[in-house]
């Protein structure tokens, strides 16, 4: 227990990582880019900052005044598909932004005289096309998006500042879902219009790739693993994944089914709007190492993740 700083504290996994450490007994500092953000519900004895990961200078100060035990940055643009409309900024904020969270955090460190941790969450989008499946932490790091590439440059990162004695760790996150993942995300929009299809309120579900393989995974057991990786008693680089893949298309044929709908190929079109320009095959993690070590193993399998995300969008 200490005291946290969580960026992106409103998304599916801050929130998620914020609850868990009220739970656990931490005193836990946010950080959201505006009003509208601190808004969005949190529990109580939370302490809500205004910073944007672009002022520099600001997100300093914040890190200097909280004094945190650990700094879990999890803010940033977090669709591959919005990185290809926004690459620039999405350099920035998702890669040039985490070396000034890393220098605050070495530079409060030297003043109080203690460690400052840094838990970065990175992506397995930073293997792209990688050559071998399934992907390890020894895996070279092949991005083929503008987010992929600036979550790769955040990794090497966090290695450069681990070399000076900063205590700095990143989760390599597979796909994890969960109610909480906005509908702009395939999951979330396939699970949201299958159950709008079983209410009568839609005909067709309109997607790109049906035969994309994805290692997917509960959101909550990876926010398990983020405490379990910044608490460790070593910094290290560790995937965070369930070890099995599934298409696109067992992710339709799971969450109609869950809906109770047999038939579900009558309500599915292919649109090419929404085939990503340079799309990996199959994208799956091997996890073994932080299981081996910190203890860490998925407790939702595939079609539980699918059938929890249904069950909620049904009764909305």
């Amino acid at each position: 227990m200490g005291t946290a700083l969580v960026t992106g504290a409103t998304g599916q996994d801050g929130s998620y990582l914020t609850e868990l450490l009220v739970d656990r007994g931490w005193a836990v500092h946010t950080a959201t880019r505006s009003v509208d953000e601190a808004a969005v519900a949190l529990p109580d004895p939370v302490v809500r900052h205004t910073a944007d990961l672009l002022d520099v200078p600001g997100l300093a100060r914040l890190i200097d005044e909280v004094e945190p035990d650990v700094v879990f940055n999890l803010a940033g643009i977090s669709s591959v598909a919005e990185s290809w409309k926004r690459p620039e900024a999405t350099a920035r904020i998702v890669g040039s932004a985490v070396a000034g969270i890393l220098d605050a955090a070495l530079a409060t460190q030297e003043r109080i005289g203690r460690p400052v941790r840094v838990m970065q969450a990175s992506s397995s989008e930073i293997f792209g096309r990688a050559e071998v499946t399934p992907q390890d932490e020894t895996t070279p790091m092949r991005p083929v998006s503008p987010y992929g590439a600036a979550k790769a440059f955040a990794q090497d990162l966090v290695r450069i500042y681990r070399t000076r004695g900063l205590h700095a760790s990143s989760v390599i996150l597979f796909n994890h879902e969960s109610p909480r993942r906005p509908t702009t995300f395939v999951t979330r929009k396939i699970t949201a219009t299958v159950a709008a299809i079983a209410k009568g309120e839609a005909d067709t579900l309109s997607l790109g790739n049906l035969d994309a393989k994805r290692d997917w995974g509960w959101a909550p057991d990876y926010v398990d693993a983020m405490l379990r990786v910044a608490t460790a008693e070593t910094p290290s680089d560790y995937v965070v994944a369930t070890g099995e893949s599934h298409t696109v298309r067992d992710f339709v044929a799971t969450a109609f089914a869950a809906a109770g709908i047999a038939d579900w190929e009558r309500y599915v079109t292919v649109d090419p709007a929404f085939v990503r320009p340079d799309d990996a095959p199959e994208m799956r993690g091997d996890a073994s190492r932080i299981r081996r070590e910190l203890g860490w193993a998925p407790t939702k399998s595939f079609e539980g993740v699918v059938a929890a995300m249904v069950e909620h969008d049904l009764a909305r």
